[in-house]
């Protein structure tokens, strides 16, 4: 199972670094997992335009290569336009299509011209049997290895809703990774920026693992609540051992009982 985690935007190096250490560490408490550092270096899709988006591509790749050279974690980042794509290849071990463009033709098609993976996250607004038609996308553009990130539904004005279906769905044509923190967020519930739920994001996991997916996304912050971007749907960094072994029970007692 892949884990994907880490602070929702590159801050600074401490708080990048503070994480990919205990992301290092549990990867060697927990080695049936495959841990993957995730961090944004842009923010595009922020609600305001006074909000903080990140340090910038340059700047934002550097901070992820020493994460890679320092902890030898694997890297994903997401990438908004085409230019960002040949750059971000050289960097990171998986690259991710935000939910807003997980239609984006041209964006789809550069990234699995790379070679490397891509991660789309599933938009809001798609049905599961839609994704179908972005999947075709990334092999027809020749693309190896490829992961669906399901985040939620679009259900009334900032909210989201999870239907566990999509996870069964989806998996019968892609593997599927379940994004917990994302799916709690209230897209612009906060005037000028989203809201979160952040107490449902344990129980959304242990749904997600038990209905089976290929893996778990969930963005952490050694403090949530003054983290610079999607702060109250991020878990504390200090609770993501806890998650992990929650996780790993569920996949031991999913196996007993298929073997049982």
């Amino acid at each position: 199972m892949i884990i994907i985690a880490g602070p929702c935007v590159i801050e600074n190096e401490k708080v990048v670094f503070q994480v990919a250490q205990e992301l290092k560490r549990l990867s060697e408490l927990y080695p049936e997992f495959s841990f993957v550092f995730k961090s944004s270096f842009d923010k595009a899709n922020r609600s305001s335009v006074k909000s903080f988006r990140g340090p910038g591509l340059e700047k934002g790749l550097e901070i992820l290569s020493k994460v890679k050279e320092e902890f030898g974690l694997k890297i994903t980042t997401d990438v908004h336009e085409t230019w960002q794509v040949e750059p971000v290849s050289h960097v990171v071990d998986i690259i991710q299509i935000p939910a807003f463009l997980s239609r984006q033709t041209d964006l789809l098609v550069a990234s699995a011209k790379t070679g490397k993976p891509v991660n789309v996250k599933k938009g809001q607004f798609l049905a599961p049997w839609d994704v179908k038609n972005v999947v075709e996308k990334l092999m027809y553009a020749g693309a190896k290895e490829y992961y669906i990130t399901e985040r939620g539904v679009s259900f009334g004005y900032n909210n989201l809703v999870v239907d566990f279906r999509s996870l069964v769905i989806m998996s019968s044509f892609t593997k599927v990774i379940f994004d917990a923190t994302h799916s709690v967020q209230l897209p612009g519930g906060a005037g000028d920026k989203s809201s979160g739920q952040r107490e449902f994001v344990l129980p959304l996991i242990r749904a997600a693992v038990a209905v089976g997916c290929d893996g778990i996304f969930m963005e952490t912050h050694p403090d949530p609540d003054s983290a610079l971007s999607d702060g109250p749907n991020m878990l504390p960094l200090n609770s993501l051992e806890s998650v992990i072994e929650t996780i790993q029970r569920i996949r031991n007692a999913l196996s007993s009982y298929s073997t049982g």
